[in-house]
């Protein structure tokens, strides 16, 4: 059992490793738009460009060589010669006073120093079944699986998709709830995959769904969310006029989804990406003249390239 608590330690540490290793990934980012606006800077603005550019590549060599730490930590938990030398490597990553290695540290050290008894009563702990519900099992999965927890969106992106394509999920009003109820969870990585679904269950809703006034009050939660994978769903909405129905006195009536259309496409000039501006521009010859409008209007205010949201980032 030792064997597998101090797994849990090593990929502890190789989550801290990829945490740190995504700050490292923002930066190049921001170098190579930096290394594009270089191209065109004139002057003063050229000059802070450089200056920015001179921090930002010495960051990330002092990045670079924290990633390398808490690779060479995790390493080093499966290369301890005997039961004291392993006991003290685990001292000493419970004095690094880090909240996201002690527990697994701590498990570790309660497991070499366990009597059988207690080995037992942990062992067969492990073994009864629990009863989760399908949310619940999400977010276990981003708190403790390892392709959910590296540098690479695409594994939470996947996860979330699976997750809204199960059968009548994005009509379940509990269970869309529980999901949203983790978007504040401490592990960024928790938080990101909540976010992600959430994403994906709203846009099924918003695209969908017969019921436009339900539809409707999906796009408006797209809306308030602060996540660039949420763009080419507003983009798919603004993009696809539809009918259906809204509830009236006189009970369903036909209608389209013109509010929703312009729900999205104000908040796309908000993200005020390339893409958001893309989709904006092919408003043009729009069915409805008011997103038609609208759209004119958004591109005569800000006529040149978007680059980046008008509002501050924030859920």
């Amino acid at each position: 059992m030792i064997g597998l608590e101090l797994r849990h330690l090593q990929d502890a540490l190789n989550r801290k490793a990829d945490g740190i290793q995504r700050e490292f990934v923002a930066i190049s980012d921001r170098l190579q738009e930096i290394g594009n606006e270089l191209l065109q800077a004139r002057g003063e603005d050229r000059n802070k460009l450089r200056i920015e550019q001179e921090e930002l590549r010495a960051r990330q060599q002092v990045i670079a060589q924290d990633v390398n730490l808490w690779r060479d930590r995790a390493r080093a938990v499966l290369q301890q010669g005997g039961g004291e030398a392993l006991r003290a490597y685990i001292q000493q990553m419970l004095g690094l006073e880090d909240s996201d290695i002690r527990p697994a540290a701590e498990q570790a050290l309660f497991v070499l120093d366990a009597t059988d008894e207690e080995l037992e009563s942990l062992a067969q702990s492990r073994f009864e079944p629990e009863a989760k519900t399908p949310a619940a099992r999400l977010v276990d999965r981003a708190r403790k699986e390892y392709d959910l927890r590296g540098v690479d969106l695409a594994p939470r992106q996947r996860a979330a998709v699976e997750f809204a394509n199960r059968a009548g999920m994005f009509q379940d009003f509990e269970a869309i709830a529980e999901v949203e109820a983790s978007v504040d969870d401490p592990d960024p990585m928790v938080r990101e995959v909540v976010v992600l679904t959430t994403v994906q269950l709203h846009r099924y809703r918003a695209t969908r769904m017969a019921d436009l006034d339900s539809a409707h009050q999906a796009v408006q939660r797209l809306a308030r969310i602060n996540h660039p994978s949420v763009i080419p769903v507003l983009v798919e909405i603004l993009e696809n006029p539809r009918s259906g129905y809204v509830t009236a006195d006189s009970g369903p009536v036909d209608a389209e989804n013109s509010s929703s259309r312009m729900v999205a496409l104000l908040r796309l000039v908000e993200w005020h990406t390339a893409e958001a501006q893309g989709a904006v521009r092919g408003r043009e010859f729009d069915r409805d003249m008011a997103i038609v409008r609208a759209a004119a209007r958004a591109l005569e205010l800000f006529p040149g390239d978007w680059r980046g949201p008008l509002r501050p980032p924030g859920t």
